[in-house]
């Protein structure tokens, strides 16, 4: 278990963090449109208040936090050690879950541990080659609070691939700077306002299992019978 990020809540609380939160709040209740089933666990402690899930469509969803006070959180547990069963999940969601994690790969397993079959995995995450990637990596202080690393996607996209996952849809987004300024621009998407790069994307992922087709038995070769006896070599 690690320490809640200093600072976090209290960014969130400004204008650009308001923002931003509200736009991946708008962005995750598009994406878990289709998302059904009975469990739902959100991952992290980029928000323990739920609000990012209040267009859920399953039956219930549980947050976990990985250190802190628990907050609004359900639990608070290690990101990597799970207190869940395997394969019991339908849905899990990790809005920047994996950079502010110490092992983000150890997280991302045992997200794929809890998740069942076909359960659906959605993530959110900074682009690195962006204004806002790059105000995390040259300031003396991680940009937002509590990042340790930015993820790009392409990376987690191979993490994925090679947990048997398919990767089902794909959104980018904050065309514009980190700038307080900001937060009265569309962050959602490109316009004539935002020609930038985005700044961060949502991957949206569905776990396949797949099974061994089992080989048939090759039929033993029928030997020719003459008059029930068989049928003598030449």
């Amino acid at each position: 278990m690690w320490e809640q990020p200093k600072g976090l809540l209290q960014w969130q609380a400004s204008p650009l963090g308001t923002a931003l939160f509200e736009a991946e709040a708008e962005l995750l209740g598009a994406a878990l449109d289709d998302v059904f089933g009975q469990e739902l666990l959100q991952l992290g402690d980029w928000d323990r208040s739920r609000r990012l899930l209040g267009r859920s469509r399953t039956r219930r969803q549980s947050v976990i936090g990985g250190g802190g006070p628990p907050a609004d959180s359900d639990i608070v547990a290690n990101l990597s050690a799970l207190p869940v069963l395997s394969g019991v999940i339908d849905a899990v969601v990790l809005p920047h879950s994996l950079e502010l994690a110490p092992d983000p790969y150890a997280v991302l397993r045992e997200a794929d541990r809890v998740l069942g079959a076909e359960g659906q995995l959605l993530l959110l995450g900074f682009r690195p080659w962006s204004a806002w990637g790059l105000r995390s990596a040259v300031g003396q202080v991680s940009f937002p609070p509590g990042l340790r690393r930015i993820i790009s996607e392409h990376r987690v996209r191979e993490w994925l691939v090679l947990l048997g996952y398919e990767i089902t849809a794909t959104e980018r987004y904050l065309y514009v700077l980190p700038t307080e300024r900001a937060a009265n621009r569309g962050l959602l998407r490109r316009g004539l306002l935002n020609p930038l790069p985005a700044g961060a994307y949502l991957i949206k992922a569905r776990k396949r299992i797949y099974g061994l087709t089992p080989l048939r038995p090759r039929r033993a070769e029928r030997r020719s019978v003459l008059g029930g006896l068989v049928e003598p070599s030449t």
